[in-house]
């Protein structure tokens, strides 16, 4: 929690640089690396491990706008994350504006799949004739191991989506600077104010006591967390929404992961099933099924028994080649954070907010992070926010030995199925 106040005495540790990013998964993460090349000294705060809210929730797919146009039209969602995929996979050669060389891949496509119902057909041709160019179908000798002998019906598309490891991803962006992200006892974190709603500085407890941080400028990236922020900073506008999701997860024996959109045969525009295969930390070779779409988002009316046992029937229905008697299940509850929009609309693009010294930012979904930083990056710019001239390095090893490295998140099934 922040509490903000008039004034604070002086801590005896007093530090100063560019930019302060509150918030350590893949936005606050990526910025940093965005802006350490660009010459600011930057740190990040976090209060858990890295990545561990929405970031470690996500499936980690990095989508092109498939599932905004299965109306057949593009939306300004679909239009805005349409160069997403291209974006990332320059990144994952070396050659875009963060290096992602080494990250792990878990699927180098994602696919799409309509049932044999008129409405699943409609839905994935419309959205395979506005996605022209971006999804290709696929013949029976061309589906992917998982589909082999499957007998399907329907369809199968290719995406120009893939899927990345999220704890790989997270780790990757922080190796370079892990002495710029600090892990802090947020309770003790407090904004020293100006009568105008300036930040004059940070000041929070460290492992050799009290420590005050200034910066030209501060960057809220917390995710959920951005709600009590603000909160506490006096800031009503912008303000947060969540959408809730009840997310199931299956540890199955079968030997092949799958990465698919099943498109139902109802009137909705959601994927019925958005089914991703994560490795199993305890069985290698073997995965655990992460599954979201409507399943999850209906979900959040169901008890966890229900929604397992609604997942179980779904998939059973689904995928009648798997054999899921010997699988085990079970679900959580997970939210997207967004800023806050009239009918809780969803927004488009990536979100940044300026107020005074202050950067309010929602990625809004994993794959529009690079959008992210390219905006913020953009507002420090317009504000004339440059590298101060002097240098941070012997004061930032003075103020890394204040705290600790957070870790890297672990997916939540870690834990549930150990």
């Amino acid at each position: 929690m922040i509490r903000s106040v008039a004034t604070d005495s002086q801590p005896r540790n007093t530090f100063s640089t560019d930019v302060v990013i509150i918030g350590g998964g893949i936005a606050g993460l990526w910025l940093l690396n965005r802006l350490r090349q660009q010459g600011f000294d930057a740190i990040v705060l976090e209060k858990s491990a890295l990545g561990s809210g929405q970031t470690i929730a996500s499936q980690g797919i990095i989508h092109g706008g498939l599932k905004y146009a299965l109306s057949g039209v593009l939306s300004p969602a679909s239009s805005a994350i349409a160069a997403m995929p291209e974006h990332w996979r320059r990144c994952l050669e070396g050659q875009g504006d963060v290096d992602l060389r080494g990250c792990r891949i878990l699927a180098p496509h994602y696919f799409m799949w309509s049932s044999g119902g008129y409405r699943s057909r409609l839905k994935t041709f419309l959205g395979s004739k506005a996605l022209r160019g971006r999804i290709d179908a696929l013949s029976a000798s061309k589906y992917p191991p998982f589909f082999h002998n499957s007998d399907i019906s329907g369809a199968l598309y290719q995406l120009s989506d893939f899927v990345v490891d999220t704890p790989s991803l997270i780790e990757l962006l922080a190796a370079p600077h892990r002495d710029r992200i600090f892990k802090i006892d947020a309770d003790t974190l407090k904004a020293s104010m100006t009568d105008s709603g300036q930040i004059k500085s940070l000041s929070v407890q460290s492992l050799t006591g009290a420590v005050q941080i200034t910066a030209q400028r501060y960057v809220l990236c917390a995710g959920e967390g951005n709600g009590a922020l603000l909160e506490m900073l006096g800031i009503s506008d912008p303000s947060m929404q969540t959408r809730p999701l009840h997310m199931v997860t299956v540890r199955t024996a079968h030997p092949e992961p799958v990465y698919v959109h099943c498109i139902g045969d109802d009137f909705g525009m959601t994927p019925r099933l958005t089914v991703t295969s994560h490795p199993d930390p305890d069985h290698e070779g073997r995965w655990v099924w992460y599954v979201g779409g409507e399943l999850a988002e209906s979900g959040v009316r169901r008890s966890s028994e229900e929604q397992q046992a609604e997942g179980r029937r779904q998939l059973g229905e689904a995928f009648p080649w798997v054999d899921f008697g010997s699988a085990q299940w079970n679900s959580f509850l997970v939210s997207r954070a967004e800023p806050r929009l009239p009918n809780l609309q969803r927004p488009d693009t990536a979100y940044v907010n300026s107020q005074q010294n202050l950067l309010v930012t929602w990625p809004t979904k994993l794959a529009l992070t690079p959008n992210l930083s390219d905006s913020v990056c953009a507002e420090l710019a317009r504000q004339q926010i440059k590298p101060q001239a002097q240098d941070f390095d012997e004061s930032m090893s003075t103020l890394a030995a204040c705290f600790e490295f957070p870790g890297i998140a672990k997916p939540r099934w870690d834990a549930l199925f150990s």
